[in-house]
């Protein structure tokens, strides 16, 4: 009987041991990530200054990702559509152009075919082009009638678009056609050429974070070799001696971080206004973007990881140099 005993003391013994390291642990860490950051407060003016350039720097790819982030808002909002139109020759009546429209209905590659008649288009130019009074002046209507036709979703390829493009232009009665994929893929290349600027911009920016905060804290530790070489004297490990030098890039990465993303929600608020009345004079309903709560928590990551990885770097090195004599 009293051997399980002695087995539950041991254990509870072991346990209790366990629970206070992992509190002693805690406690550690606790202490060297408030008293970084008492120290930065005793230095106001060198941590807010370099806060505000690390925050800039954040700031300005962040920047650059929303607005990238709203452009292709734009261009998400147009449907990738490859619809054609059909521009019909001056001489087509309006009754012959409609006969076209219905046999058009009936091809196997058409999803929707919709005519628009001469009327029709000058008085839809006249709504939308705001010229209305001086387009009242001509003798003649100089507008085509066009001819919509949605292809079905199976012509995904170009191929095929192209060949129903050339089957369309054969018929007599058709001047031209004009396929709105086209410049729709212009503007989707552009934006990958700008996100793929965005990626090289931000990636340049994050090396000016770490590379910054690791100065700034190289700087920290020549203040404070003395205390560094006393750590040493004493038996502490190089993690124990960097752990408040690593905080300390915490805290700027981590403040700067919040700075920037507060920098970016003002630029987006003043520019908001003039956006949406440019919005409301082109009949859009675009509403601008901002950051979403998983990018602000994604931003406030990666500005801290920047900032201890470039203080890392640093004391990995520097802590070897630093010797007691």
């Amino acid at each position: 009987m009293k051997k399980p005993k002695t087995i539950r003391k041991h254990q509870q013994s072991l346990k209790d041991k366990l629970v206070e390291k992992f509190e002693a642990y805690l406690l550690n860490h606790a202490h060297g990530l408030f008293s970084s950051l008492g120290r930065m407060t005793r230095t106001p003016f060198t941590s807010a200054m370099t806060i505000l350039v690390l925050a800039v720097a954040i700031s300005l790819a962040g920047g650059f990702y929303i607005v990238v982030g709203n452009i292709q808002q734009l261009t998400g909002n147009l449907e990738a559509s490859n619809q054609m139109s059909l521009f019909l020759k001056d001489n087509i009546t309006d009754s012959a152009g409609q006969k076209l429209a219905d046999q058009l209905k009936q091809h196997p590659s058409s999803e929707a075919v919709k005519f628009i008649t001469k009327k029709q288009a000058m008085e839809e130019f006249k709504a939308n082009s705001g010229f209305g009074e001086a387009l009242t002046a001509l003798d003649t209507n100089p507008l085509p009638s066009v001819i919509q036709v949605q292809p079905k979703n199976s012509l995904d390829s170009n191929e095929d678009i192209e060949k129903l493009m050339a089957e369309f232009k054969q018929l007599p009665q058709v001047d031209f056609v004009q396929v709105d994929m086209q410049w729709i893929e212009r503007m989707q290349t552009i934006m990958l050429i700008a996100s793929r600027a965005v990626f090289l911009v931000s990636l340049l920016l994050g090396f000016a974070v770490t590379f910054i905060t690791g100065n700034t804290i190289r700087l920290e530790l020549h203040h404070r070799r003395d205390e560094v070489y006393i750590s040493k004297l004493v038996g502490a490990t190089l993690s124990f001696i960097q752990r408040p030098f690593l905080y300390c890039g915490f805290w700027l990465g981590f403040i700067a971080g919040f700075s920037a993303w507060l920098i970016i929600t003002i630029m987006l608020l003043i520019v908001e206004s003039p956006v949406e009345k440019l919005s409301t004079l082109y009949n859009s309903a675009f509403e601008l973007q901002f950051l979403g709560f998983f990018e602000f928590l994604a931003l406030l990551l990666l500005a801290s990881g920047l900032a201890v990885l470039g203080s890392w770097g640093v004391l990995h090195y520097q802590l070897r140099q630093l010797k007691p004599q």
